[in-house]
């Protein structure tokens, strides 16, 4: 045994959409499993994905994320995947009956809040039923924001 043999621990992966949270009141939050190939897989465990621009549809009795961006794995070759592709949610049929339901009616959509790597190694990705915010509750979440950090300011001096 040489004198370095501490086990490296896992880099945490945690990519939000920062954006999903002012634009959408979240009223259900959902963990989904995501079928990924093997380059897209190292990609996100080296953190380089993003969830701007991204929504979720239900087709067939399938969930499906659309325009989520998985970056090009570098080490890939002539394998490596499509950066922009659809990928497969993995819900419980019941849940994505319930979630076909509730978009049904109008202002409700599902949206990619995160990505996370779990205690296993699979990826995982945090999804909301959501209703968009109109543009005066924006303001007030903008607000908010302003308060609690005026607040923070204050206590710190």
């Amino acid at each position: 045994m040489g004198k370095n043999n501490k086990i490296a621990k896992p880099q945490q992966v945690n990519i939000k959409n920062k954006r999903a949270s002012f634009d959408y009141e979240f009223i259900d939050t959902f963990t989904a499993g995501i079928v990924l190939t093997g380059t897209e897989i190292k990609s996100i465990r080296q953190g380089k994905a993003s969830l701007v621009d991204t929504f979720c549809y239900i087709n067939n009795g399938e969930l499906w994320v659309k325009n989520m961006y998985v970056a090009l794995y570098m080490q890939g070759s002539y394998n490596n995947h499509v950066e922009r592709r659809e990928r497969k949610l993995l819900l419980n049929k019941k849940e994505i009956r319930n979630l076909q339901e509730d978009t049904k009616a109008p202002g409700f959509t599902i949206v990619p809040v995160r990505i996370f790597i779990n205690e296993k190694g699979l990826a995982k990705m945090v999804i909301a039923l959501a209703r968009g915010k109109k543009e005066y509750d924006k303001r007030q979440s903008l607000k908010e924001k302003e308060d609690r950090r005026e607040m923070d300011r204050a206590m710190k001096h």
